[in-house]
């Protein structure tokens, strides 16, 4: 909105011309989010330590009992920060916009009450995961159905899927592309979710894939640029590349005071409200399988849940020392700031890979 405001004074002063841009307001998104997560924190982490509201933490893995009482939902400003900025840089005509931002607070707002039954129990269980995963898909399927309704192309074009290193979009059918549309939003925020395990692992893998999504959102949002790709052309699309430039913004943002030793967490809200978001995106900008490379850790991480989980109940074996992948690296004997910025290496990898092979369509 305040993007919309200051480009009004481009008759004026034609400096202000250039909040027309996405690259621009893309830049300045994520640099205000930055400054603001930074400008912010502090007084958040001071207000949870008065509070007594410190980090509960599991005993039945790696040795982290020193970061009990370590201030938590950080992620609680990271949403807000994020949500803020949207508003202010991202244009308020995208329905896609509205639908991401909607997104990021629902998925966000079940990650606090996760958190605040956590705390106030003083237990590292909070919400039932049948209940949280009831009010996850609730809130994918209801910004599903406002997407096909509003899609300028109609419910078929919304429906299509590109295929990775593919050149043409693959049809399903309505209720085909919402299940697997709401699998990659629930799926995306609870793999975060179990990536943010060690200090500062999610917040940078969550920064190198939106940070890809916005390049990715850029691309198919423009005409030409898509069309000399060949993926597939999304209008507007090119909005949702300020909001991701935002997510890097307030992931780096929460990096500042996350890294390793952290001085806060971002906790479940952060988590699942970013990770809600990504996927929102990657499904708005047809990147839904995209999303599997983009975001490789979080899947890995969640296949390795599942792997193990599996492998228990069938074999009563551990594939694994210890799930999610990074505690098994942990429990090997690998340190926890050698763990973190190894995945943060393989994610950018992974990152720069995809995008190098958009042309070989």
């Amino acid at each position: 909105m305040l993007s919309e405001f200051l480009y009004q004074l481009h008759g004026v002063f034609s400096f202000f011309n250039v909040f027309r841009y996405i690259t621009f307001r893309a830049a300045l998104g994520a640099l205000s989010a930055f400054l603001l997560c930074v400008f912010l924190m502090p007084g958040w982490i001071s207000f949870v330590r008065r509070k007594g509201l410190g980090q509960v933490v599991r005993t039945d893995g790696p040795d982290h009992k020193h970061k009990a009482g370590t201030p938590t939902m950080g992620g609680l400003v990271g949403v807000g920060v994020a949500a803020i900025c949207i508003l202010m840089w991202a244009k308020p005509a995208s329905y896609l916009v509205w639908l991401t931002l909607f997104g990021l607070l629902w998925f966000g707002g079940i990650g606090a009450v996760d958190d605040w039954l956590k705390l106030s129990r003083q237990h590292s269980r909070g919400l039932p995961a049948l209940s949280k995963l009831f009010w996850q898909s609730v809130g994918a399927f209801g910004l599903l159905i406002f997407y096909l309704a509003l899609a300028p192309g109609g419910i078929s074009e919304a429906s299509l899927i590109m295929l990775p290193f593919f050149k043409h979009p693959v049809g399903v059918t309505v209720i085909g592309f919402t299940f697997i549309a709401a699998f990659i939003m629930v799926g995306t925020s609870n793999a975060v979710n179990l990536t943010d395990g060690l200090d500062g692992l999610a917040a940078g893998c969550c920064a190198f894939a939106a940070a890809g999504l916005a390049v990715y959102a850029y691309l198919v949002g423009n005409r030409a640029f898509s069309a000399y790709l060949r993926i597939l052309y999304v209008p507007d699309a090119g909005e949702l590349a300020v909001v991701c430039a935002i997510i890097v913004g307030v992931c780096l943002g929460i990096l500042w005071f996350n890294a390793y030793p952290a001085q806060v967490f971002m906790g479940d809200v952060g988590a699942l409200g970013l990770g809600g978001a990504i996927g929102c995106v990657a499904v708005f900008i047809k990147a839904e399988l995209v999303l599997l490379i983009f975001g490789g850790v979080f899947f890995l991480e969640a296949l390795s849940v599942i792997f193990q989980v599996a492998s228990f109940k069938l074999r009563k074996k551990r594939v694994l020392l210890m799930a999610p992948l990074h505690h098994h690296f942990e429990m090997s004997g690998m340190p926890e700031s050698k763990v973190i910025v190894r995945f943060w290496i393989f994610s950018a990898l992974l990152i720069i890979g995809m995008l190098s092979t958009l042309k070989l369509r």
